[in-house]
């Protein structure tokens, strides 16, 4: 499946606070794009949506979410693009770590998105920088070329979901593309 028109702004910037919010108000950026991709992976599984609608990149330390990405780049001042209102959210201590600027807006995420961040975030919180580059380095990552879209069928293939499942949530997801 390739890249989707589905991202969720607002979804993916509370999610992202809430994510800081859960480690203590600071956290870097491979354990917030981790943790995002294993919370996406299982919400896509059991509810046929990611939370934040991104599309995931195989970079060499595993997923990486691009239109987040393209967020932290901006607030951090890598980008061609201003910040503009995202620096309000948080900012950069240093090159990868994040500080929480702003708490998150609980409206824009479902029950179903909290219910998977918290379990992604139980997953990632004890891992070291090498413990979640290993771990985010399935079937999924393995499968695709570097710095390419990763499928989405494949990241539901990764997790076990059917042949038939993957079949539907790919259709499903193109056609709800197909009317952003």
């Amino acid at each position: 499946m390739s890249a989707l028109n589905l991202f969720r702004a607002e979804a993916t910037i509370n999610s992202v606070l809430y994510v800081i919010q859960q480690y203590g108000g600071e956290a870097d950026m491979h354990k917030i794009f981790k943790t995002l991709y294993f919370a996406d992976q299982l919400h896509l599984s059991k509810y046929g949506r990611t939370v934040t609608g991104d599309v995931y990149i195989a970079m060499s330390y595993g997923p990486v979410p691009s239109k987040t990405d393209d967020i932290f780049k901006a607030v951090r001042g890598d980008s061609f693009f201003p910040a503009g209102d995202l620096a309000r959210y948080f900012h950069f201590v240093n090159k990868y770590r994040v500080k929480e600027d702003a708490q998150p807006d609980m409206d824009w995420l479902s029950k179903s998105d909290i219910e998977c961040l918290d379990y992604a975030i139980e997953k990632c919180r004890d891992k070291n920088f090498e413990e979640l580059t290993s771990l985010s380095h399935g079937l999924a990552w393995s499968n695709t070329q570097a710095n390419r879209t990763i499928s989405f069928n494949d990241i539901l293939r990764e997790v076990g979901d059917s042949e038939d499942y993957v079949n539907y949530i790919d259709s499903k997801l193109k056609l709800e593309s197909s009317f952003r």
